[in-house]
């Protein structure tokens, strides 16, 4: 990290604002030789985090527009290192006029995520946070920033750092009574051990029973379409997503393939997938459609069977509803609300899912559908947010610690001696460190920082 980096930190289209960013040794340098304090003033004579308005230089020294700009010096910035910023009216082609003069200052385009990686790298911020940064700007709920804004501040990693201390705490007894026989020091006995390890386990199952939720808010909640040929399920995806997102026709089978599209319901982001109508057919393509609309509902976390409410309520349909409560939460939706009724049939299911009757054409029972799935996913208590797991990489070095834990515990009860059964806390001590990022892996920062946009 002994270069300068620049970046355009704001979307490609044209906009009120655009801020170029800097960050490394020569950041200060580089945007005080672009930019021309109106006081007549070098830039870098100011104190950090001020704004400084002036004119902005092309490579030629030509003016491109008026602007501000502002710098931090390392280590008391964003990245740990020297920042600068300048913000400039939101044309793409004064940004890139902009970038143009800052490279020909020596400095080079920063890539994906590079930002935050030297915020990670320098200690400003740790894995979890990093992680953060991309949940926030993605964030599509309230109930998702709220996490992801918690997890950036540091709860998760606060929770983590707990159960971490407490397990240091149980190895630095046991080598404080080995290293120091002599000393008054409580003795090392099996009693402490075992307590010490039922509360690291019990801390440890409470935060990896956060990742259901965590996931969800943070990717969606997988949610399939089901139901027989022509039931509406393209027409209800188009209608949440809000464009026609999957192919609509009066003719049973058009869908041959999953179709998925990201859809905001009331207060909850679901990843929704259009599937192929569940029926018995002779057609290979639409078989091989059917089976993966069998696959997609294995994989729900939600289901929404759906029936056409203006036809007759089939025996296949109550089949459909019996095999989709038995995976997920489901909610059985009427559809083509803005037709006829056909008679309602009595249903006898213990529990009763829930039923909304829906018309994607007027829009009638969207309201009271996205209530139903609140219901089954509810925001949850905003006071802990921040402290979930929200990907399989958190996930999985949270179980690994909890195996690890699990097994010093099986080890005390079957007699085996300290300094054996403590090898299993060193190893959990590891897989929390991989979660928090003080042990860092440079495959799996690589692959977090790919889904950042340039300029974070």
């Amino acid at each position: 990290m002994s270069d300068t980096i620049a970046a355009i930190a704001t979307g490609p289209a044209p906009g009120a604002i655009g801020i170029l960013r800097l960050s490394g040794p020569g950041a200060i340098a580089a945007a005080a030789a672009v930019f021309r304090p109106a006081g007549g003033r070098d830039l870098r004579s100011y104190g950090d985090r001020r704004l400084v308005y002036g004119t902005l230089l092309g490579a030629d020294g030509i003016p491109i527009d008026q602007a501000l700009a502002t710098i931090s010096h390392g280590p008391h910035s964003y990245t740990g290192e020297d920042t600068a910023e300048l913000q400039c009216h939101g044309s793409p082609m004064v940004l890139a006029l902009g970038l143009e003069a800052l490279f020909a200052q020596g400095v080079r385009q920063a890539g994906p995520g590079e930002f935050t990686k030297r915020a990670l790298l320098n200690g400003r911020l740790d894995l979890t946070q990093a992680e953060a940064v991309a949940d926030l700007i993605d964030a599509e709920t309230p109930a998702a920033v709220h996490q992801a804004a918690g997890q950036l501040s540091g709860a998760l990693s606060r929770r983590v750092q707990g159960i971490y201390d407490g397990l240091v705490d149980l190895l630095a007894h046991f080598h404080a009574v080995l290293d120091y026989p002599d000393e008054d020091i409580d003795p090392f006995r099996a009693d402490t051990i075992h307590k010490g390890l039922e509360q690291a386990k019990t801390a440890l199952s409470a935060l990896l029973a956060t990742y259901d939720r965590g996931r969800y808010l943070a990717g969606g909640i997988p949610c399939a379409l089901i139901g027989r040929p022509n039931a509406g399920k393209s027409s209800l995806l188009n209608a949440l997503a809000g464009y026609e997102r999957a192919i609509v026709t009066s003719v049973p089978g058009t869908t041959r393939d999953t179709v998925e599209a990201r859809c905001r319901l009331g207060n909850v982001t679901l990843r929704v997938i259009d599937t192929a109508g569940i029926r018995e057919t002779a057609d290979e393509v639409e078989r091989i459609g059917v089976e993966r609309s069998r696959a997609a509902l294995e994989e729900a976390a939600l289901v929404l069977l759906l029936c056409d409410g203006s036809v007759p309520f089939t025996e296949e349909d109550a089949h459909l509803l019996e095999e989709a409560m038995t995976h997920a939460p489901t909610i059985l939706v009427w559809t083509k609300g803005d037709l006829p009724s056909a008679p309602v049939p009595v249903l006898t299911l213990d529990p009763m899912p829930p039923v909304v009757e829906v018309s994607v054409k007027t829009g009638q029972g969207l309201d009271e559908l996205a209530e139903a799935v609140e219901r089954f996913f509810p925001a949850g208590n905003q006071g802990a947010a921040g402290e979930l797991l929200t990907n399989l990489r958190q996930a999985d070095a949270a179980r690994r610690a909890l195996e690890d834990v699990a097994r010093a515990e099986d080890s005390l009860a079957a007699g085996i001696t300290p300094d054996a059964l403590l090898t299993d806390v060193e190893e959990a001590l590891s897989a929390l460190g991989e979660l928090t990022g003080a042990n860092l892996r440079e495959d799996v920062t690589a692959r977090i920082f790919e889904r950042f946009c340039v300029g974070k």
